[in-house]
């Protein structure tokens, strides 16, 4: 399978980064990618007002011409994650499109970035709301897990897509400047070894209103923990690699962590509660 990452720049002109993204996609395809992967928020990266004023449905006109893309080029792509409608504050949800234009799966992000780096209070539970449902799928017989972003550093989820079979898992992200030169290319490692998994995470570059700043470094990384493509550049672009699902098998059997897990020793603590 031969996979791309595509990094791009949005911001809150909705119509500018549909074009950015389309014109990558279809670069990426040129290239023999068969399964393209678009960052988080990729339509529309802006304050959280302006994030839930620009949501739509999953039938809205972004996801539409991301299907329309995917059909006409017969690929499959991942339309990173997008504001979705909700009856109260939106989702994040990441769509998986195959090529004839149907979504083959939706995940919607789980753990909500609220936190405090480098001086800036991000919190995103106060215009999104949180999914609850963990979700795979098959491209071309091959298992894919979705998560966003700051799903990265929660290693259950990633442990339980790989227990169900996924050999491929999508992290389209935003990740921070601040933390991204620190934690990124570790914590994608470290999710590809543990669990012997292709990791495919497409990133959001440069800045973005209100006080966005974003890493880029989008990376492919094979289940050895190697980069096997990475975008480079401080700005937009794609980085292609090829999936070599022989060799994941070799290193899964040869070193067979997954296999050698032992479940019925796993018992979560009891959490403490915190008197006041």
């Amino acid at each position: 399978m031969r996979a791309a990452v595509v990094q791009l720049n949005s911001g809150d002109a909705k119509s500018r980064n549909l074009e950015a993204a389309e014109g990558l996609v279809r670069a990426a395809a040129a290239e023999g990618a068969e399964l393209v992967a678009l960052p988080e928020k990729w339509s529309l990266l802006a304050a959280g007002e302006a994030l839930a004023a620009g949501a739509e449905p999953l039938d809205g006109p972004t996801l539409c011409a991301a299907r329309s893309w995917a059909a006409e080029l017969g690929i499959h792509l991942l339309a990173g994650s997008v504001p979705e409608t909700a009856e109260r504050r939106a989702f994040n949800t990441s769509v998986l499109i195959g090529p004839d234009g149907e979504d083959l799966a939706a995940y919607r992000k789980i753990h909500m970035f609220d936190v405090d780096v480098g001086g800036v209070a991000y919190r995103e539970s106060e215009h999104e709301q949180p999914g609850s449902e963990i979700v795979d799928a098959e491209v071309d017989g091959v298992g894919v897990g979705l998560t966003v972003c700051y799903d990265l550093r929660f290693p259950e989820l990633f442990r339980i897509l790989a227990v169900r079979g996924a050999r491929v898992v999508t992290v389209p992200s935003a990740f921070t400047r601040v933390t991204g030169r620190d934690h990124w290319e570790v914590l994608l490692r470290a999710r590809a070894i543990e669990n012997q998994l292709f990791v495919i995470a497409p990133g959001q570059v440069g800045t973005a209103p209100p006080s966005y700043d974003s890493f880029g470094h989008s990376s492919i990384v094979d289940p050895w923990g190697t980069i096997l493509a990475a975008v480079e550049t401080e700005g937009e672009g794609f980085a292609v690699a090829d999936l070599d699902l022989g060799e994941q098998d070799r290193v899964r059997s040869t070193l067979p962590s997954l296999a050698n897990r032992r479940p019925a020793s796993y018992v979560w603590p009891h959490l403490a509660e915190v008197s006041s």
